[in-house]
């Protein structure tokens, strides 16, 4: 969750109004509301995250801190996390020694055998993958034909601790054409390691067409091949196999889930 849709969150969780929270921090409606709805191009200073966490009773330093690891370059921020992960890992493993009452002479007996049951999981505290976001909200898929050239082409990024496909990218959806799987602005995640077979998912790039789509894929006769919608409402497109640039199949999605 950015920084943005906490800030919202806490502040609707309050009941205060944009005019409320502006008013006691000093600053303009419109800014607050950029803010709030992720149109500022970097993170807001941290003067003006002081002045929200005191405001809207948030831990004093935690906007802050989401801040600054939003400003910290992908590469570097995926290190960060990877450590804090192994760190975590590490503390769990202690306080079940502890807990355990377990003597210090046997930690690396305990450490070489599995005469005692520790209860971690590597997954449980793996910061996982960041896999590049290609298209902004609401916006086309890009045009461009080489879709792994990353970071280059990267809008945002995902984090998913489940995904070991090194070239996997990632689109928010922008139409209702794949509903009702698929609602507009799920992130899905594609991987082109992943086998097509009959009725998959894919983000297929066209020689004919610069821009891409996201269809369901179906093999037909003579090299054709037919890119059909899951919504109904919508008429499927047969084309020629050599029509196809590149075709990937999905393999995760996001999505957020309504409060009722």
């Amino acid at each position: 969750m950015s920084i943005g849709q906490i800030v919202r969150k806490k502040r609707e969780s309050l009941r205060l109004t944009l005019d409320e929270v502006c008013h006691k921090a000093g600053f303009s409606k419109p800014y607050l509301s950029t803010i709030e709805t992720d149109k500022v191009k970097n993170p807001p200073s941290d003067e003006i995250l002081l002045k929200l966490e005191e405001i809207l009773g948030f831990e004093p330093g935690l906007l802050v801190h989401i801040a600054h690891m939003e400003r910290m370059p992908s590469d570097i921020r995926g290190k960060y996390e990877s450590v804090e992960a192994e760190n975590q890992k590490l503390r769990q493993f202690i306080k079940n020694l502890v807990s355990k009452k377990i003597d210090t002479t046997q930690i690396s007996r305990a450490l070489k055998t599995e005469d005692i049951n520790l209860n971690i999981s590597a997954s449980d505290y793996s910061a996982g993958k960041l896999i590049p976001i290609i298209n902004k909200p609401e916006n086309p898929y890009p045009d461009e034909k080489k879709y792994l050239n990353f970071p280059s082409i990267a809008q945002d990024y995902v984090r998913c601790p489940d995904l070991h496909a090194p070239n996997a990218f990632a689109i928010r959806v922008i139409d209702d054409s794949m509903e009702t799987k698929y609602e507009q602005n799920n992130i899905v995640i594609f991987s082109p390691e992943e086998k097509i077979t009959k009725g998959s998912d894919c983000f297929i790039i066209l020689a004919e067409n610069p821009q891409p789509t996201f269809k369901r894929i179906f093999f037909e006769s003579d090299n054709k091949i037919r890119l059909q919608p899951r919504n109904e409402k919508y008429p499927p497109q047969t084309i020629d196999k050599n029509n196809i640039v590149g075709m990937y199949r999905a393999v995760m999605k996001c999505e957020k889930i309504n409060s009722e």
